[in-house]
């Protein structure tokens, strides 16, 4: 198994290389009835999209996505949702001297090791390329949850170590801003200190910070299915992300109980969680008061000067990788750590329709009357 699937109601299955004939994504499990096409998609696509900026790979595809199956009259049908995206602006000759070299920080000697056969161009599965189909899911998956009145909304809360500050916090800066970064005069040092980078040939990672807001208490389950664990795994699952923390995160450990208790507060007789430390679930489960996660990107792992590797027999060398990449991940993986939050809650959602025996009786009474 190659572990492309990922949910148990609301379930993807991602496909496709990044050097293949195109890409996609098959969604099973989203309810009937939803109002859906493919320019809803095809916004999401578009924030991921290469060649949008002087920051981005300059890899020219449009990202266009066409929907297969599981939607009729603009609506779903409740069978499988399958989209795909059509590879178009390969440059397959540019990998053509790592067939047989291992690219340090790429998954090439692992994928040789666990498969005894990868496809080195661009990466093939490994690549980022493969969260094309993720997104799309995830357009499907945000759909669904703004009809429920939830949101979900990602940015990049700091880049090459200079973090958004809270004086300039402003959300709507993020989507116009080339690095989506929701203050603009740290956009701007972020923007210089990247222009600096790759004109050294070097990349940069960053955090990306993600709200969820809307979401009942009570989402996720009390064991192996906690929603902080089932997020943590659907973002720790895109490639380039090497750390995940909620609320407070790994700042909890350094705080005493007193202070890191978050308490409850009462809004027009709704009781919910204050969600400051705990980044909004409590054992396991939503509590009301809205999410805050995060999630840290590494440094693209392509950079343009001589590093030391080995090939297949063992042999040292010395590459330089050609081909075109992005200088930093974090503003076109906004989006994608947007999809992954929606499908898991999503899936947990559908999960939850089955919780209490009252809410599955109506249900079935309601429909047989």
């Amino acid at each position: 198994m190659s572990g492309s699937v990922f949910g148990k109601n609301f379930v993807i299955s991602t496909w496709g290389e990044s050097h293949g004939k195109a890409i996609g994504v098959c969604v099973d499990g989203c309810p009937a009835g939803l109002e859906l096409s493919e320019e809803d998609i095809q916004v999401y696509m578009d924030r991921r999209k290469p060649g949008q900026s002087e920051f981005t790979t300059k890899r020219n595809e449009n990202d266009c996505v066409k929907i297969l199956s599981g939607v009729f009259d603009g609506v779903t049908t409740g069978t499988p949702i399958a989209m795909l995206i059509e590879n178009s602006d390969q440059h397959s000759k540019d990998y053509s001297d790592l067939e047989n070299v291992y690219r340090p920080g790429h998954a090439d000697f692992t994928f040789d090791k666990k498969f005894r056969i990868r496809d080195h161009r661009g990466g093939g599965r490994s690549s980022g390329r493969e969260t094309a189909g993720r997104v799309a899911a995830g357009a499907v998956a945000l759909k669904f949850l703004k009809q429920l009145g939830i949101t979900v909304t990602a940015y990049a809360k700091e880049i090459g170590g200079i973090a958004v500050s809270e004086e300039g916090f402003d959300l709507e800066e993020a989507k116009r801003n080339a690095l989506c970064m929701p203050d603009a005069e740290t956009a701007e040092k972020c923007m210089k200190l990247l222009r600096n980078i790759k004109s050294r040939g070097d990349s940069a990672g960053g955090i990306i910070e993600c709200r969820v807001n809307g979401l009942k208490p009570g989402i996720g389950e009390p064991v192996f299915d906690k929603l902080d664990a089932r997020l943590a795994y659907a973002v720790m699952s895109i490639g380039a992300v090497k750390g995940f923390e909620m609320g407070a995160g790994f700042e909890a450990a350094r705080m005493l109980g007193s202070d890191c208790n978050d308490g409850f507060e009462s809004e027009t007789g709704r009781i919910r969680g204050k969600a400051v430390n705990s980044g909004g679930t409590l054992g396991g489960m939503s509590d009301g008061g809205g999410m805050v996660f995060r999630a840290a990107v590494k440094p693209t792992p392509s950079v343009s000067f001589a590093q030391k590797t080995v090939d297949k027999n063992g042999e040292e060398q010395e590459l330089v990788i050609r081909g075109r990449h992005d200088p930093i991940i974090v503003p076109r993986a906004v989006v994608v750590v947007e999809a992954m939050a929606a499908v898991t809650i999503a899936d947990l959602i559908l999960q939850d329709m089955g919780s209490r025996m009252n809410d599955v009786e109506r249900t079935y009474v309601q429909d047989n009357q």
